[in-house]
């Protein structure tokens, strides 16, 4: 059950980290002076990173829910 929640809480950073790389690729979030701002190649960075953090979140999910067998 332990190994869920921080398979979980990995997704979840993942995920967070991906949605920032997306933004700042956008030049939404960030400094200026960041190799990633403004930068097309981090918005597909980003989303492809973001999506990893939800299979993972979701595979953590999967996990926790498993019922052990008697």
């Amino acid at each position: 059950m332990r190994v869920g929640i921080a398979v979980m809480f990995i997704g979840i950073v993942v995920f967070v980290f991906g949605i920032i790389f997306y933004l700042q690729g956008n030049s939404l979030v960030g400094p200026t002076s960041s190799f990633m701002y403004s930068n097309p190649k981090w918005i597909v960075n980003g989303q492809w990173i973001a999506v990893i953090g939800v299979l993972i979140l979701s595979a953590g999910l999967g996990i926790s829910l498993r019922r052990p067998r008697s």
